[in-house]
């Protein structure tokens, strides 16, 4: 079959015989080259369950799955001829009979049906599996859960807070004496990043080594060596008389001699007095000949003579007190670290939790050991044949590590499976690794290419090294640029050829350079009610906004873009849509922000930005103030804020005058209940009535569904707000899962963390898109604009800088030791090659059109973006051109506007509003009555107890208590108990109780079954809900006895003398009771405590309290 070059690499390349490793330029059908793999290996039959695929990620694990699964899916259904094609451009290059036909269409019921299936996951599933399978041997809990970035940071914040309470507490403030940043959680975080470090007490000598300091010597020595009091003195003097400067200098030399001052505070004056500043040209060193002034020197020759060696000593000096400086901040490190992390591994054992970075080392760990590493891989052994590790330059070294040791017996000819071939299949490309801040090394990416390679032909195996030039996504006129603008040392850290070949040779392209908008500067006369950090409307990224939204409405307008018909490498030219737009930034900064709002503002269908921090969504917060007025009905403001949101839709008028008109010192919801918003009232009160039994996710649903809160939210603030609102649903779920759910409880957890949730961008319909460089990884669009192209300085964010087998602390850039700096070199030097592959990554995400512009400054050379473009398209050959009314400088290949324009139909908008179902009727809310409050005398006339009330109902319910508690107390227990349960010294209400248990009559009262204080709910015909609790329920076989205590003075003689009012308490108990057990007698009965009489109420005289009450 003959195949072009393009194609015949992507074959050769998925031969499954042979291992492979392949670095894949971008566009150029990685993913593709991996599932025809996958698909030749089961053709090869090997089983399923035998393959092992890592990814990157789960969306592109799921991806290929998804691809692979519909491949073999569509195997099953072609026909003799079609799956014979199929199988001879898949590669396959042997004769193709009708046992392999039939077998090729089982395949897609053998990868969904084999047990354990096909295993297509990330390599921390993968981990996660085998410590599940071998728990005992990793030494992890059978059950251990995944723990997430938000419960690791509040499990790291205990451990601080716990070894501040403790007595390692002075190794906390020995560490917060030298930390100067602003987030401790972030600094905790990296140091269980690198726990690796910790595991062990630090070697001082070691780290002194690398800090260049000599060995013995002390600040003590440095403060010797350049402290001569009476000289200091006489400098002082001299220079009191002087200039300003010198005056300056004399009064910080005297602070020094009359006070005791730290060794370190001494010599930094003393450095701030004889050395050059950190912006001089020489910075740091001695002002030998500029200080003290020319005058204060000629007045004083025979001192300088003495200073000048001085100032000399003082430079050779700071660098060692810098690095003595630095010595002492990383043993505080140390010190803490030290104490830390053994604390932070023992919670999370306790937990039975691992974090990301465990499922790696412990599996790493587990896979090492030499007790037990040959048991697991025989085992694991047995079942896995051929791996296949996809973006292998985002891979970490100690990721690197697990796969090598899971391939170990592949090169050795040695194993489980001896009798089968074994293959390993290695796909990247390092011109893309762009996540060093996740772990991601290209060093070591080239390291264990040369691993395999030589593993390989030590014995005599085939290893093919290769490599995929043609891009299917890009034209060439990007692709040259692309390779003009990485040449030389600007190609430091990616492959060494940079070569890639347009495989749509036909296809017109485009790369723009906009030019560039000057910096701005700050506005003095802005208003004083404006925020400080608002940007001017003549500031350089709101204009770079403004710009990028008109650039885009006249490219739609006015502008074509090429369209390829069918794949017969024949050109169309269709309209622009917004969909054809990915908008690509460094950072998202001020100008990420100002570019959806300017886009929002033209009237462009955008899909918002990438990632969202859900409480910072308006959706969120309006749902949030519903929750938080719902948990304290006082909250003003919450109520304020729900009742101007979508979900109630007030006017700043309506709120006025509702709030306005209050009366003083009342709350809003107070106005609120007497006012008529009815329809308001009506959703405000079914919620509070459910806010104290729904669970937050409960209520959260309540509001959007039932009271149609879903469809206003997306009516006013847009379909992007479906995400926002979609993440607090999941993370209310997320809350209740970690204990017992509270509406309060929930409000808090969200408040504890700014939770950021990463938006599925590639699947936004015809919208633009805009997010930044590393979201964009994997995704491409026709026309991609770089606006944020500007100079861009190199920080080092990290605290702790790599030496060997430690770290340091990084010190201020202003006090480090050389030493120090050097060390932060190296990590910039880095970060600015991995800078240089995010723009390859930014710049290949474009199929057709390329743009690139740039806000403020470019600086000189190869410190922007800005001039690596430029420069690359000037060595293509760019020309003058413009867009509209704007000049700009253009590659082009190929005629733009030569094709055929046709007219195509808009893209659909993925993004389907939901169905107007409209709001569901509000319940009618269901009133609640105690029995103890239906209508009626609740005393007899002439009882004294109607006198003072309070007393009264103060005395009946502490005899309630007694009796409720002392009937099962031993009886010499009683009386102390009592007093306990009253908290009082008072014995008489105690005495008089326990004579009433004593009674002999009432003995069968206090039996151990019997049920104290059982709360009852029922639904009365005609009075509604009733809810109560009976004093005393004594549950038979086939008998039930309800008893009631009242504390009446004056008791009935007659069971019809006893007040209505009481007479109807009992008959709802006794109705409920009926309907609970209606196959048992019910007695209902009242004990009289003031006499100790029990009067037992007939069914009869009930049924007619009841009916009398609902007559009435």
């Amino acid at each position: 079959m003959i195949r072009d070059a393009a194609t015949q690499r992507q074959v050769d390349a998925a031969d499954p015989r042979i291992s492979t490793w392949l670095s894949a330029n971008a566009g150029s059908g990685k993913t593709r080259v991996l599932t025809d793999r996958v698909a030749r290996l089961l053709l090869e039959e090997v089983s399923p369950q035998n393959i092992l695929c890592l990814t990157y990620t789960k969306a592109a694990a799921a991806e290929m799955q998804n691809r692979l699964f519909q491949r073999l899916g569509a195997w099953a259904m072609m026909s003799d001829t079609e799956l014979s094609a199929e199988l001879l451009a898949l590669g396959v290059d042997r004769q193709i009979d009708s046992s392999q036909l039939s077998q090729a269409r089982t395949l897609f019921a053998r990868a969904i049906e084999t047990p354990g299936g096909l295993k297509i996951q990330t390599i921390h599933s993968f981990c996660a599996g085998v410590l599940r399978r071998f728990p005992l041997e990793a030494q992890v809990s059978p059950q251990f859960r995944e723990m997430e970035d938000r419960a690791a940071q509040i499990l790291r914040a205990e451990v601080v807070d716990e070894m501040v309470m403790g007595p390692q507490a002075n190794v906390v403030h020995s560490l917060l004496a030298h930390f100067t940043g602003s987030e401790l959680d972030q600094f905790t975080a990296e140091i269980a990043g690198k726990r690796e470090y910790f595991l062990q007490k630090p070697d001082r000598n070691a780290i002194s080594e690398t800090l260049n300091i000599p060995q013995g010597i002390t600040v003590e020595n440095l403060l010797d060596d350049v402290f001569d009091k009476g000289l200091l003195l006489q400098l002082a003097n001299a220079c009191a008389s002087g200039s300003a400067n010198d005056i300056k200098a004399a009064n910080a030399l005297r602070s020094i001699l009359d006070y005791p001052h730290s060794p370190h505070d001494v010599l930094a004056v003393l450095e701030s007095v004889f050395l050059t500043g950190e912006g001089a040209k020489a910075p740091f060193t001695a002002k030998i000949g500029t200080f003290p002034t020319k005058a204060t020197r000629a007045a004083h020759e025979d001192l300088m003579a003495d200073i000048e060696p001085l100032m000399g000593r003082v430079e050779d000096m700071r660098p060692h007190r810098l690095g003595l400086l630095a010595l002492d901040r990383t043993m505080a490190l140390y010190d803490f670290a030290n104490v830390f992390v053994p604390a932070y591994e023992a919670r999370k054992l306790a937990m039975g939790a691992l974090d990301f970075d465990d499922l790696i080392r412990k599996a790493k760990a587990l896979l090492t050991d030499r007790d037990v590493a040959q048991w697991v891989l025989f085992r694991l052994d047995g079942g896995i044949d051929h791996i296949l590790v996809d973006e292998a330059q985002d891979t970490s070294p100690t990721q690197w590590a697990v796969i090598e040791q899971l391939t170990q017996e592949f090169a050795t000819g040695e194993g489980a499976r001896m009798d089968r071939e074994r293959t390993v299949f290695v796909v990247g490309d390092k011109k893309q690794s762009i996540y060093s801040f996740q772990g991601a090394d290209p060093a070591a990416f080239d390291q264990m290419k040369t691993h395999f390679r030589d593993a390989h032909q030590a014995i005599s195996k085939p290893f093919e090294v290769t490599s995929l030039d043609h891009s299917f996504r890009s034209s060439q006129a990007i692709l040259s640029v692309v390779d003009q603008t990485f040449i030389e040392d600007r190609a430091a850290g990616m492959d060494d050829s940079l070569t890639h070949i347009a495989f749509k040779e036909n296809m017109p392209g485009r790369v723009d350079l906009w030019p560039v908008i000057e910096k701005s500067k700050v506005e003095d006369n802005r208003e004083w009610f404006k925020p400080v950090d608002e940007p001017s409307a003549t500031d350089h990224t709101v204009l770079m906004a403004q710009r990028v939204a008109e650039q885009i409405r006249y490219m739609i307008a006015h502008e074509t873009i090429p369209e390829e018909v069918g794949n017969t490498g024949a050109y169309n030219r269709r309209s622009i849509t917004e969909g054809d737009f990915l908008i690509l930034v460094q950072r998202r900064s001020e100008l990420f922000a100002e570019i959806i709002r300017a886009c929002k503002a033209a009237d462009l269908k955008i899909a918002g930005a990438d990632r969202l921090r859900v409480g910072a969504e308006l959706a969120v917060k309006d749902l949030a103030a519903v929750l938080s007025f719902l948990a304290l009905p006082e909250d003003d403001l919450s109520l304020a804020s729900a009742l101007r949101s979508p979900l109630f839709g007030w006017s700043e008028q309506d709120l006025f005058t509702l709030a306005h008109h209050r009366p003083k010192n009342s709350f809003l919801w107070e106005a609120l209940r007497n006012s008529d918003h009815n329809e308001t009232l009506a959703i405000l009160n079914d919620l509070r009535g459910k806010s104290d039994f729904l669970r937050p996710y409960d209520l959260i649903e309540r509001i959007l569904t039932r009271h149609d809160g879903r469809r206003k939210l997306l009516a006013r603030l847009g379909p992007e707000a479906e995400d926002g609102i979609d993440a607090l649903l999941s993370q209310a779920l997320a809350y209740e899962s970690t204990g017992v759910p509270s509406l309060t409880g929930f409000l808090t957890w969200m408040e504890t963390d700014d939770l950021e949730v990463k938006r599925q961008m590639e699947s936004q319909g015809d919208r633009i898109r805009v997010m930044t460089v590393h979201g964009a990884k994997g995704l491409e669009a026709p026309i991609v604009i770089l606006p944020d192209t500007a100079k861009r300085d190199v920080k080092v964010n990290q605290e702790l800088l790599p030496a060997d087998d430690h770290v340091i602390w990084k010190t201020p850039a202003k006090s480090s030791a050389p030493s120090v700096i050097a060390l932060r070199d190296k990590v910039i030097a880095k970060q600015a090659r991995e800078r240089m592959r995010l723009l390859y990554v930014a710049m290949t995400r474009a199929e057709k059109w390329l743009i690139a512009g740039a806000a403020g400054d470019i600086g000189e050379g190869d410190a922007s973006w800005y001039n690596l473009v430029a420069d690359g398209m000037d060595r293509r050959g760019a020309y003058d051109a413009a867009l509209g009314d704007m000049p700009l400088r253009r590659v082009s290949e190929l005629d733009w506007d030569a094709p055929d324009l046709v007219t195509t139909d808009a893209k659909p908008d993925t993004i389907v509003a939901p169905p107007q179902f409209g709001a569901l009727p509000i319940p009618k809310a269901t009133k609640t009555i105690a029995p103890s409050e239906l209508p009626g005398d609740k005393i007899m006339k002439g009882d004294p107890a109607g006198d003072d009330i309070d007393d009264a109902k103060a005395r009946g319910t502490q005899i309630h208590l007694l009796l409720e508690h002392l009937p099962m107390a031993a009886e010499e227990q009683r009386h102390e108990l009592g007093l306990q349960l009253l908290q009082t010294d008072d014995p008489a209400l105690v005495d008089d109780v326990i004579a009433l248990i004593k009674k002999p009559e009432l003995g069968w009262l206090w039996n151990a079954n019997a049920l104290t204080e059982v709360v009852i709910t029922a639904d009365i015909p005609q009075l509604g809900r009733v809810h109560g609790a009976i004093d005393r329920l004594i549950i038979g076989p086939d008998t039930i006895t309800a008893i009631d205590y009242k504390s009446n003075r004056l008791v009935p003689s007659t069971p019809e003398d006893t007040p209505i009012g009481l007479q109807r308490q009992l008959a709802a108990y006794d109705y409920a009771l009926r309907e609970i057990y209606p196959d048992h007698q019910i007695t209902t009965a009242i004990l009289w405590t003031h006499t100790g009489t029990l009067t037992v109420l007939p069914q009869q005289h009930l049924h007619e309290a009841l009916n009398s009450l609902a007559t009435s």
